[in-house]
């Protein structure tokens, strides 16, 4: 049997030839070979290679384009590692930076020790819920998808965590009507591409495409807005993940449906427009 080093080294050189990325045959390797992080796999160079068959079957599965998170059934979010395939998201970066924001201006106009009703619009892994849940355990989680084969991935990554979070099956808000919740706060992720041809092959090719390409006519943004009164509890706080290219037709979304609230747009750590933050007032509160 070959040694780790022998494997990892053969297919460096693999990966030179079909523009494949050397950390992701590192995270195949030190996934099949139990490692905990890819600086294992020089570490453990003179070891043998266990696994050497199942990787030489991946890479095939890498060559062809298919992203290393769904040949490995695994991607990382936050402090997790969470269990995906073709039927949700890989989850990324921005969404990481949308659970951050929230939990940074939250206090803004909520207190986050409370009881708060959460919806997690289209979850797909569950990855937002289950950030928020851990960083705010006394938050009450609903996570919806329209996906019935989505909602059965983001189960399996609640139960290896433990946490208590409802699903519902659902189109936006419509689940959630349906059983009469009354909610804090809305956040989203929804499709948001307009132009399949701004995503990468591996996106069009294997991510499912009800979770990626917006139709404006069937928006999720415009069913949240339009039906928000109806799951409004006292005040609400809306968090979306967004494309710089629709800042101008969210904002004519919200002038169509909502009334007495404010908004932000908020940048991505590489400075693209990417996070819409909407709060309706409470309208009970005296002025």
């Amino acid at each position: 049997m070959a040694s780790v080093g022998e494997v990892y080294n053969a297919a460096l050189k693999i990966a030179k030839e079909f523009d494949l990325s050397g950390a992701d045959i590192r995270r195949l390797i030190a996934h099949d070979e139990g490692f905990h992080e890819q600086i294992d796999v020089i570490f453990n160079r003179d070891k043998e290679m266990k696994s050497e068959n199942l990787f030489y079957v991946q890479l095939e599965e890498l060559k062809s384009g298919k992203p290393v998170e769904y040949i490995m059934h695994e991607a990382s979010f936050l402090q997790s590692k969470l269990y995906v395939d073709e039927h949700v998201l890989i989850p990324r970066g921005e969404t990481e930076e949308l659970v951050a924001n929230i939990t940074e201006r939250i206090r803004d106009y909520f207190d986050p020790r409370n009881y708060l009703v959460v919806a997690d619009i289209g979850t797909g892994s569950g990855a937002i819920s289950i950030a928020l849940k851990q960083y705010f355990p006394n938050w009450m989680i609903t996570a919806t998808d329209i996906s019935s084969d989505a909602l059965k991935v983001a189960k399996l990554n609640f139960e290896k965590y433990n946490l208590p979070i409802e699903t519902l099956v659902g189109d936006a808000l419509s689940p959630l009507i349906k059983t009469n919740q009354k909610l804090d706060i809305i956040v989203s992720n929804p499709p948001y591409i307009l132009n399949q041809e701004d995503a990468q092959a591996s996106v069009r090719d294997y991510e499912p495409a009800n979770a990626l390409w917006l139709t404006k006519s069937n928006s999720v943004y415009e069913k949240i807005f339009a039906n928000a009164y109806k799951v409004k509890k006292h005040a609400l706080f809306i968090a979306l993940e967004i494309s710089p290219d629709l800042e101008e037709w969210l904002i004519s979304l919200m002038k169509k449906y909502l009334h007495d609230y404010t908004y932000e747009f908020v940048n991505d750590l590489n400075g693209m427009k990417r996070f819409l933050f909407v709060f309706l007032r409470d309208e009970d509160e005296n002025d």
